[in-house]
């Protein structure tokens, strides 16, 4: 263990490349002090926010949040994921993948709402992990949202360009080329998505309440053209292409690819609902945490759910599965009716602005968690500041953009949507894991052991049903393995309720029926992730190394200095008041 905490006479870790590899030399010990060290919500209410110097402005209300939760998640997932989930996954039950995403993406907005309201903050779930497992988890938890976000933006903002094809009467390629000198994947050039994420970008950092006047007129259009479009889709539609592929030979019926085809697909639309987790970020700016977080993400969350499934019913009677375009389904239905072509115009021009709304939320949310990340210390304090006259992150929100930018700008949609569909679920799995953590564990009162215990043997309760689902063959072996880990997965969690009595409650706004609410959360999680290719497990993991050695080599020295130095400090007990006196 090291005796001080600063190297050579005061200098930091990364003063000089001498001192740097000395500090290497301690890495160990910096780990152990580091790592699972938990901030409180005081000092990330009080001392952490400080390191931005001006603070955010406290200006938005619940319809603002309700205007940038439906904002920020219609768009991304009709416009873009549904199309090609539809085609190659569920077929016409891509209903029913909606409503298990939506069902999952519900009971973890109940999750990040508990935690939003008492730590209105804009770190979302990066500082929700910090505050409850430590500063080593939250980094990887934090470097996969940024991950998600930039994909997600960068995969939407390529959706724009086909839309905005479709509008003018254009094919995709003709806002394309293809570099033969690049693998497949990413060969094809689009400028469009560029100009669209560096335009989000400008308007982002100007300011937080303009950002939401124009998402709230964005989004006014929007709802109107999704109305229509639910509309001319039941009225156009044929119920038969619920059940009847064009092709006979193809699989038929409502199911074609069955229950496994369903929960495929549902985690594959599942990036449709990464909005409200941008929302999240918001609570710093929202002007009544207690009152306006829980309305605007529980209710966006809700509305969504219900537009996504008609949407989608919509679709499937417009066309037979597999005639569906992959690419951009709505305007492509409409195309191949006759009479009825010009209704694709208007498909590309209300989905483009579906799909700007969903951009500029998204980019909110990366920026905040970009800023807050460097708020810890654990990536350099410049991505913290905030502007003295937008009062937004304006460092965080143009690094990113431009990182955006670059992708969208040569990445195929197909290789972003399956790494970020892994990450989000990891994301939301680990917050469900802490909401819990968080109301049976009081740090320095009650012990640990027997909540982390609980919250393992049900991981793994989960991920063996996973398994099975997915990899035992039909049979009688399986439903017996399948109802007997169900089984044990509910006695697990009965009994944990009944021996282990929570040691804090929420004092304004907690989630409904604990245990079982984030548990339900966790099951759905693992289960969606069981769903995913072995390339996304292989590219998410490749990131997740990419993670800890940047911790290793960079955030634990930093964040040790700034412990060093007092900027950072942690303690055992929550003040309230403190957080009080601060919302005050």
């Amino acid at each position: 263990m090291e005796a001080h905490y600063r190297n050579h006479g005061g200098d930091t870790s990364f003063s000089s490349l001498r001192v740097y590899l000395n500090s290497l030399s301690h890495t160990p010990s910096r780990f152990s002090r580091r790592a699972i060290s938990v901030s409180t919500s005081y000092d990330e209410m009080s001392r952490v926010r400080a390191v931005s110097g001006e603070q955010m402005r406290r200006t938005l209300r619940w319809y603002d949040i309700v205007g940038l939760g439906i904002g920020g998640m219609i768009g991304a997932g009709v416009f873009v994921t549904t199309g090609r989930a539809s085609r190659l996954l569920a077929g016409p039950s891509i209903v029913v993948s909606y409503a298990i995403a939506g069902l999952c993406a519900l009971l973890s907005a109940f999750c990040y709402t508990e935690f939003a309201v008492h730590l209105p903050v804009a770190g979302g779930a990066f500082s929700y992990i910090r505050i409850t497992f430590g500063e080593f988890p939250a980094f990887i938890t934090g470097a996969n949202l940024i991950m998600d976000y930039v994909m997600s933006n960068a995969a939407v903002s390529r959706g724009f360009t086909a839309y905005l094809g479709s509008a003018f009467g254009l094919s995709t390629s003709e806002w394309r080329f293809v570099v033969s000198g690049l693998p497949n994947g990413f060969n094809e050039i689009d400028p469009v998505a560029v100009l669209v994420v560096l335009a989000v970008t400008f308007i982002i950092c100007y300011s937080t309440r303009e950002s939401s006047k124009v998402n709230m007129v964005l989004t006014a259009l929007h709802i109107a053209f999704i109305v229509f479009v639910i509309v001319m889709g039941f009225w156009k539609g044929d119920k038969k292409n619920l059940t009847r592929p064009a092709d006979p030979e193809n699989p038929s019926g409502f199911f074609p690819f069955g229950a496994s085809g369903v929960f495929n697909g549902a985690a594959m639309v599942y990036l449709s609902y990464i909005g409200y987790d941008a929302v999240s970020t918001m609570a710093e700016e929202v002007r009544d945490p207690v009152k306006d977080i829980p309305m605007g993400i529980s209710g966006s969350v809700a509305i969504v759910i219900v537009l996504y499934c008609l949407m989608a019913i919509s679709m499937s009677m417009l066309l037979p599965y597999d005639l569906i375009d992959p690419e951009a389904p709505y305007a492509a239905a409409f195309s191949k009716s006759e009479g009825w072509e010009w209704v694709t115009k208007v498909v590309g021009i209300g989905a483009s602005f579906g799909i700007l709304t969903s951009l500029l939320v998204a980019m909110l949310g990366q920026a905040r968690y970009m800023c807050v990340i460097g708020r810890s210390r654990v990536v350099p304090t410049w991505f913290a500041k905030v502007h003295p006259k937008t009062s937004t992150p304006v460092n965080a929100s143009a690094f990113l953009g431009i990182f955006t930018a670059a992708l969208a700008l040569f990445t195929d949609l197909n290789v972003l949507l399956n790494l970020v569909s892994i990450g989000t679920l990891f994301v939301f799995y680990m917050v469900a894991n802490a909401v819990i953590f968080r109301r049976y564990v009081a740090v320095g009162y009650t012990k640990p052991w027997p909540t982390l215990s609980f919250l393992c043997l049900f991981s793994i309760t989960s991920v063996f049903f996973t398994l099975v689902w997915k990899l035992a063959p039909s049979g009688s072996p399986k439903w017996f393995m399948l109802g007997a880990s169900g089984v044990a997965a509910i006695a697990i969690v009965q009994i944990f309720h009944c021996v282990v009595p929570q040691a804090r409650t929420p004092e304004f706004w907690g989630v409904p029926l604990m245990p079982w609410t984030p548990c339900v959360s966790i099951f759905l999680n693992i289960f969606l992730l069981g769903s995913l290719d072995a390339p996304s497990y292989i590219r998410f993991g490749f990131f997740s190394g990419l993670a800890v050695l940047v911790y290793v080599f960079y955030s634990v020295h930093a964040s040790y200095d700034a412990e060093g130095d007092g900027s950072l400090d942690f303690k055992d007990v929550e003040s309230f008041e403190g957080i009080n006196r601060i919302l005050s």
